[in-house]
């Protein structure tokens, strides 16, 4: 079925898949010897941390976190929202942020203070997308999937206006009025 406001695909299921892999690899040897607790971004990033997890050869335990700086437009408002914190002490924790994309990274600046305030012994982050011409402020990406254009992409959980999250592949969607 194909649908009218998508440009085109990005990304594969394949080549998502193939990429998911080999992040669940790279961080299963990293964590080998400390189980790390994975903070997913919802909504976005919860059809990621799901496939990331399954894939991983090591115990996982997992949280979630909901911020909001979008509502319902294309381009970040700047100003950001917690609408779900951890139920999980992260106290001397090692945590993994799972992100689905970064944008500006203005959102996710404000939530790795916030997470380094609670004192866990490690914050890295993996996230599927960057998108490095948007960028507004220097992130630590650990663990970076794909870098894309400055383009506003759907699918594999990312939605637009809460559409197209159950595409199994990623999308760019065109220019909006």
């Amino acid at each position: 079925m194909a649908e009218p406001e998508i440009e085109g695909t990005l990304f594969t299921e394949e080549q998502v898949k193939v990429q998911v892999s080999e992040l669940a690899r790279r961080i299963s040897e990293d964590y080998e010897d400390g189980q790390p607790l994975l903070v997913g971004i919802l909504k976005g990033a919860f059809v990621f941390l799901a496939d990331l997890a399954r894939a991983m050869e090591i115990p996982v335990e997992f949280d979630f976190m909901a911020l909001s700086s979008y509502g319902s437009m294309t381009k970040t408002s700047g100003v950001v929202r917690i609408l779900k914190d951890l139920d999980t002490d992260i106290t001397g924790r090692n945590v993994l942020i799972v992100e689905d994309l970064i944008d500006t990274g203005l959102t996710l600046n404000y939530l790795l203070r916030n997470i380094e305030a609670r004192g866990p012994k490690s914050v890295e982050i993996c996230a599927l997308l960057n998108k490095r011409a948007a960028n507004k402020v220097e992130i630590p990406i650990k663990y970076e999937g794909f870098s894309i254009p400055d383009v506003f992409v759907v699918g594999y959980g990312m939605d637009y206006a809460e559409r197209y999250r159950n595409l199994p592949y990623i999308a760019g969607l065109k220019k909006q009025p």
